[in-house]
């Protein structure tokens, strides 16, 4: 399956941290493993500060605070085929409050980024955790995914 991807890091002093095409490698090697598309997928990952994850947040989600990811899963409306891409949607992540939930839950930066960049996916993918249920199977999808590429808890 051919991936498109627009990658974007929109804050300064994470260069040295994020290595983008290890990022582009784990985003195909996830999308390969979970969705089948006749088309190439279209997905994009912008990688932001607090200020704006908040004013995202304040303004397609109504809660004025940051949080780690915000999803636009495109496969929930009708306009998801756009040209030649089937578009999966867009994933928004504050690096600022990876680092803080980092030293939160005394994990690696790097073990929460690729679980926040995972659970991004999986809401594009259709996953979803406002059931009790629900966030059970999202969870323990989370833990396979990120366990396969050795991303396990420190």
């Amino acid at each position: 399956m051919e991936v498109v991807l627009d990658f974007s890091l929109e804050i300064e002093g994470y260069n040295e941290i994020i290595n983008e095409e290890e990022v582009k490698e784990y985003i195909y090697e996830v999308l390969n493993d979970e969705f089948e598309s006749e088309k190439p997928v279209y997905i994009s990952v912008a990688l932001v500060g607090n200020e704006e994850i908040q004013r995202i947040n304040r303004d397609f989600r109504e809660k004025d605070r940051p949080t780690d990811v915000i999803s636009f899963a495109y496969h929930e409306t009708e306009d998801y085929m756009i040209g030649p891409y089937d578009t999966l949607g867009d994933i928004i992540i504050s690096l600022e409050r990876v680092e803080e939930q980092c030293n939160e839950y005394n994990h690696s930066f790097r073990r929460e980024f690729f679980y926040v960049l995972t659970h991004g996916m999986l809401h594009l993918l259709g996953y979803d955790h406002i059931e009790e249920e629900d966030k059970k199977e999202m969870r323990a999808r989370e833990e396979e995914i990120l366990g396969k590429f050795g991303h396990t808890r420190d």
